[in-house]
């Protein structure tokens, strides 16, 4: 982590299925911040569903939407912010992240994030002959952005409360070293 950067916001980065929003609106409760979800913004930005913004812009499109977005977070405070999970694949996106927030990747076994996103027909990714081997392409993909995070946090069997619980604490441990913003 560098030093003196200020953590006035949590981002939490990782593959989809991995837990960025059930367990960020979790923390966001247990720290008294706002939630904000990059996926369910640009979905109101556009009134697509991003399975929907994929089929008629392409992943190129997404992306730029993903990327304009996260020039925004920047101006907000106290705010647990859930990405989507290609969203750090990108080195602009995860050093804009990281000028204000706490970085967290939450990481999964491809196994685990396929038994948790199998029946969720909105993973446009996912719409593969072969949807494990996808994930462990993608995951071997943009793992090096991921690991880039401030902390990584394992959700492999481990509870929403549990994961949750360890991110606050590793918040609040980054937030008492960081100088005030």
């Amino acid at each position: 982590m560098r030093a003196h950067r200020p953590m006035i916001n949590l981002a939490l980065i990782g593959f989809m299925g991995t837990g960025k929003s059930a367990v960020g609106r979790l923390v966001a409760k247990q720290l008294r911040f706002d939630f904000l979800d990059t996926d369910a913004c640009i979905e109101a930005q556009t009134g697509l569903r991003i399975a929907e913004l994929f089929a008629r812009a392409g992943e190129a499109a997404f992306r730029e939407h993903e990327r304009r977005l996260v020039d925004d977070l920047g101006r907000m405070t106290r705010t647990v912010i859930a990405t989507g999970g290609g969203l750090a694949a990108n080195e602009q996106n995860l050093a804009s992240l990281k000028q204000h927030a706490l970085v967290v990747c939450l990481w999964a076994s491809p196994e685990t994030i396929w038994d948790r996103v199998a029946d969720q027909s909105h993973r446009p990714l996912l719409r593969d002959p072969d949807p494990l081997a996808k994930i462990r392409l993608l995951l071997a993909q943009r793992e090096p952005f991921y690991r880039q995070a401030d902390v990584l946090v394992n959700t492999d069997r481990r509870s929403i409360k549990e994961v949750a619980h360890q991110i606050t604490h590793q918040y609040r441990l980054a937030r008492n070293a960081a100088p005030p913003p």
